[in-house]
């Protein structure tokens, strides 16, 4: 059985009277893709804040590579890449500057890797920071967390602002980084990415993890809405005792 990289044990998080996270317990499994799904607002950022120990849990406590958050943060966060939901770049800077000035203060940057992964996502790493669109922003951010193949990726809603060529093109990244040995800690709230992607897929609302499942589990009992046009009418009868059809209407021809 793959070791787990992240688990958490009841982890909370609170705000006073605003709502963080809940008794979050979870694990992720070295060289796994877990998707962390939820609308905005749910925790997933709180929950990734914590674990990197950029702020203090209420209550529980969590470990990375065995480690507790709190007391070894500064090893955890050598071995980890961290793409934030929300960037702020020193916007004076071209894209290659900030990198080189990320790589002063991280070494190991695999260049070659910044190189193709600028080329892969249409990058132009010559570019102002502070001339580039969310779009471009977010890939100069997603390079950051990559260059320096960590242990384990903790990407917060990496895709937003992506067009979908990129975004496909990002997905394969992330699969060639689980080929790698690399693990995956994905934020989304968009649940048809995560099926794409991910081998488990934490959900999580209101603060509160409300299943872990694998992802073919999660597609078994999907609700899917389907509309059937046939030549001519059909009987309602013959469709209500299908297993798994539920909430049937027909209209003439129209089955749905």
């Amino acid at each position: 059985m793959a070791d787990a990289i992240i688990q958490t044990h009841d982890l909370s998080k609170s705000y006073g009277p605003d709502r963080g996270i809940m008794n979050v317990s979870l694990a992720v499994n070295e060289a796994e893709i877990f998707g962390f799904l939820g609308p905005n607002g749910a925790g997933k950022t709180t929950a990734i804040r914590v674990l990197l120990d950029l702020i203090r849990p209420t209550s529980g406590h969590a470990e990375v590579f065995g480690l507790e958050t709190r007391k070894h943060s500064v090893e955890i966060r050598q071995r980890t890449g961290y793409l934030p939901g929300e960037m702020s770049l020193y916007e004076n800077m071209t894209g290659l500057e900030l990198l080189q000035y990320f790589a002063s203060l991280r070494p190991l940057v695999d260049w070659d890797l910044v190189d193709q992964m600028a080329t892969r996502l249409n990058c132009d790493l010559s570019r102002r920071i502070g001339a580039l669109s969310q779009g471009n922003k977010r890939k100069v951010g997603l390079i950051q967390a990559f260059m320096h193949r960590p242990e384990l990726l903790i990407l917060d809603e990496p895709t937003a602002g992506l067009d979908p060529l990129i975004q496909h093109e990002f997905l394969g990244l992330i699969s060639e980084a689980s080929q790698h040995g690399q693990t995956i800690f994905l934020s989304s709230h968009n649940l048809p990415e995560v099926e794409r992607i991910c081998h488990r897929v934490g959900m999580i609302r209101g603060g509160r993890l409300i299943a872990v499942e694998e992802i073919d589990d999660l597609r078994q009992h999907a609700v899917r809405k389907l509309e059937i046009r046939f030549a001519e009418p059909v009987p309602v009868e013959a469709f209500q005792d299908l297993p798994g059809v539920h909430d049937i209407t027909i209209d003439g021809a129209v089955l749905r």
